[in-house]
């Protein structure tokens, strides 16, 4: 039987090393986990879903800002090149984090640019990673996205309509909201708190600057205002108009 020479031995085992996986270092630094999410994120827009596969342990957990729950097959699944006529880029800012021992939890802001036919849209995310070292590699264990809330585009207000949402709304006995205007703008205060500015977005439909959700002034069959929706996720509360 034909025995390997020592040097023939040598090349074999240099040639099979080359095709091994890589061993990371048991210590990680930010600057190491900013550098692999960033690589993660340009390759979201091209498609590509190699860092995806490298950076995620087969085990791991992922929660996005739609709402979804995925393992590693469906999110590596989820990255596919961005349609004909779109393009855009994230850039990963205000990182921060706590790394302990073979654990790193890394947080950041993304910032979303999205070019549609040469609109430019803009977003914003906060994203939370928890990384492990495990059989010599760091992978992301767990995920979670949450999109930043943004106040919609301000519309203009039907001048002569304003007075007719004036007055006070009733949820319950004692517990009521007063709409007040001052010039050609609307408010609204409940109990001692502040009282908010409501900025028009559509007829009979305001928003709160920084807060979510959406108040509708609803009117009956006479065209008389009865009642401000207070609409959030597509669930309403009812202020009934005194």
């Amino acid at each position: 039987m034909c025995r390997l020479s020592a040097a023939m031995l040598l090349a074999t085992l240099l040639i099979l090393s080359s095709f091994a996986a890589p061993v990371d270092s048991e210590q990680i630094t930010q600057e190491e986990l900013v550098r692999r999410t960033q690589e993660l994120y340009d390759a979201t827009a091209l498609g590509d879903q190699g860092p995806w596969k490298k950076y995620f342990a087969s085990d791991a957990l992922y929660f996005d800002e739609k709402g979804r729950s995925m393992d590693k097959a469906a999110l590596v699944a989820d990255i596919t090149p961005l349609p004909k006529g779109y393009s855009g880029t994230i850039k990963l800012v205000k990182p921060q984090s706590r790394i302990l021992g073979h654990t790193a939890i890394l947080t950041y802001d993304l910032d979303e640019t999205e070019i549609i036919y040469g609109q430019n849209l803009k977003a914003r995310y906060h994203g939370t990673d928890t990384w492990m070292y495990r059989d010599g590699r760091w992978q992301i264990i767990a995920g979670q996205m949450l999109r930043y809330y943004e106040d919609p585009a301000p519309g203009k207000a039907d001048i002569a309509q304003l007075s007719d949402y004036v007055g006070a709304y009733e949820l319950a006995p004692g517990l009521t909201l007063v709409v007040s205007r001052e010039g050609d703008q609307l408010y609204s205060k409940r109990g001692k708190r502040p009282r908010d500015l409501l900025v028009p977005e559509d007829c009979d439909l305001f928003f709160r600057p920084g807060v979510e959700g959406r108040l509708l002034f609803r009117r009956n069959d006479t065209g008389r205002v009865d009642a401000l929706i207070d609409r959030r996720n597509n669930e309403d509360v009812i202020w009934r108009k005194l």
